[in-house]
């Protein structure tokens, strides 16, 4: 497949985890790729440093993808941190710092690439949200929060950008298997006992794939997808909306 040949994406965080594999997969459809990143190096795209935190940084980066490529018709808004504890475990600062990163660190991206993207026939911003967005997980108050945040961000611009024939939408995940992920596992107690416990409260009874999270990315980034705006997609093996009675077997 090939619908994305002579676009250019743009992916934040597209070092690893879930954006390295919309990154990947894009190209691999077509797309010219640039990565976004705090630490950009060791992928096979055109990378470019990248705080999401910083205004400079963000207007620097898209600045440079659209003088390295001439043109941004999609952007991956991916980049995103993590936090733990309910909602008396963390301080203002942390509270402050998580919204910077993961929905200001949005709002930053998509100001600095809309007069880029309203000169392209095919554009669209796609925003990684998460079923934390929707479900009520334990020890996750300050992540969640942001999350639901990114929903409303994305029906919000969906909305505004339909003059500028700018398509807005979000991929919601579920737990993935992802480097992030990992990390958080190797510091539980008992690693293996945690992940069977994440691998279970998703109704197919495993994580998802960054893969998977990566195409339907590349869904609602098509320009074969062009009435898809202002959609949130789940890819949370049935976590939104599946009550099955007892474990699935695998």
């Amino acid at each position: 497949m090939s619908e994305f040949e002579g676009l250019v994406a743009a992916v934040t965080g597209g070092a690893s985890g879930i954006g390295l594999a919309a990154a990947t997969l894009l190209a691999e459809r077509g797309a010219q790729v640039a990565v976004l990143d705090l630490k950009p190096e060791g992928t096979p795209f055109a990378g470019f440093r990248c705080d999401v935190s910083s205004d400079g940084e963000v207007t620097s980066a898209i600045d440079a993808v659209v003088e390295r490529f001439g043109r941004l018709d999609i952007l991956v808004n991916n980049a995103g941190i993590g936090a733990q504890g309910d909602v008396t475990a963390n301080d203002d600062d942390e509270w402050h710092r998580v919204f910077d990163v993961n929905v200001v660190g949005m709002v930053r991206l998509a100001r600095a690439a809309l007069p880029h993207l309203k000169n392209s026939p095919s554009a669209v911003i796609v925003n990684t949200c998460s079923i934390a967005a929707w479900a009520g997980l334990p020890n996750r108050a300050l992540y969640s929060t942001t999350k639901g945040a990114v929903l409303s961000l994305t029906l919000a611009m969906a909305t505004d950008h339909l003059p500028d024939r700018i398509r807005v939408n979000c991929v919601c995940p579920g737990t993935a298997d992802t480097p992030w992920v990992g990390r958080l596992l190797d510091a539980a107690d008992d690693p293996a006992a945690e992940r069977a416990a994440l691998a279970a409260r998703q109704p197919m009874g495993r994580l998802v794939t960054a893969d998977e999270v990566a195409n339907a990315i590349a869904y609602l980034a098509s320009p074969l997808s062009a009435s898809t705006t202002g959609t949130a997609l789940a890819v949370d093996g049935g976590m939104y909306g599946l009550r099955p009675r007892g474990p699935v077997q695998q």
